[in-house]
């Protein structure tokens, strides 16, 4: 039942007047407003940490889904069958809408805004792997998927795709590996971690609400310490795919984030390398290998085609990007 979680209320001393669901939530209307209440499956030990990042973050500008802690001062409560939930605060607004430029601007101005405010000492247990060590790993599993799909007798058309255009994808993924090795990559992360440099993690349409004339930022469960391109990338790569890599608009992205919170050099290499690597590639092939590989949907044949399709502006983007370094 989907209002399971609502019993926890009573260890927060609030009442319910309406609910209604949220993703993979529960939304209340209470005497203090909205609160979101949502099975918690995370560390606990990270959680306090999560509180004490937001609490900063609410000396900002920005609306954020603080966590809230119960009447014994726990962040974590039980229900009668001992199931672990966790309280946040909400706000009834619109996503962020992925066609709308004033949208996409109003939410880059506002990640900037956080970075400027998130950072914390940093715990060796929430730093994100090295670019390195995750290049490498992708690039070890495109070739094991490869080499998988090589031995099926039958091939399905995603399949066979996907043999004739790993190689291209395989070698630039090396590449950009190799160009890691030689930028200054060690030394802006290491910058990174002594200022306690900290991303969202999973800064997305879907986690920025427009309410009224403020900006809410909400789900800041997979914050971690990371140079903070990090996110930028996450973002700006979503947004760009939806608008085939349109350079004008990648351009607009960086301008509106530089005017709040400027980019250095070593960052903008960063950030090219971070396009540079043939993640969206990475990632339909890995869902491929990790789920049913004997039907694949035509979503996926799709999406596949579409990134193949893209290259040659997903290259024309990395281009202009190269040109952004030459002026910084």
């Amino acid at each position: 039942m989907y209002d399971r979680g609502l019993s926890i209320l009573e260890q927060y001393d609030l009442t319910a007047t309406n609910t209604y669901r949220g993703r993979g939530s529960l939304i209340c209307n209470t005497q203090q407003g909205l609160v979101l209440i949502k099975e918690f499956q995370g560390s606990a030990k990270k959680l306090v940490q999560q509180e004490v990042l937001q609490r900063q973050l609410e000396t900002g500008e920005l609306l954020i889904d603080t966590v809230y802690a119960n009447q014994e001062g726990q962040l974590v409560s039980f229900d009668k069958d001992n199931i672990p939930y966790y309280l946040r605060r909400w706000y009834e607004g619109r996503e962020c809408d992925t066609k709308a430029k004033e949208d996409i601007l109003r939410s880059i101005k506002a990640l900037a805004s956080l970075h400027k405010i998130m950072h914390m000492p940093v715990e060796e247990n929430y730093v994100k792997e090295s670019l390195l060590q995750e290049y490498g790993r992708h690039n070890a599993e495109l070739r094991k998927i490869q080499k998988f799909i090589r031995s099926k007798r039958q091939k399905n058309r995603f399949e066979l795709r996907y043999l004739e255009s790993v190689g291209w994808y395989l070698a630039q993924g090396e590449e950009v590996i190799r160009q890691l090795i030689a930028s200054d990559y060690d030394t802006l992360r290491k910058d990174a971690m002594s200022r306690g440099d900290i991303c969202h993690g999973e800064f997305n349409q879907h986690n920025v609400l427009f309410v009224n004339q403020k900006i809410a930022v909400t789900n800041f469960d997979k914050w971690n310490y990371d140079i903070q391109t990090a996110d930028l990338y996450q973002f700006m790569r979503k947004i760009l795919e939806k608008h085939n890599w349109n350079k004008e608009l990648g351009t607009l992205m960086l301008e509106e984030y530089n005017k709040e919170r400027p980019l250095s050099g070593m960052e903008l290499d960063n950030l090219r390398l971070r396009f540079a690597y043939p993640e969206k590639f990475w990632k339909l092939a890995n869902y491929y290998y990790n789920h049913k590989k004997a039907w694949v949907s035509q979503k996926s044949e799709e999406k596949l085609d579409t990134l193949i399709a893209q290259k040659g502006v997903w290259l024309g983007f990395l281009d202009e990007m190269c040109k952004m370094r030459g002026k910084n």
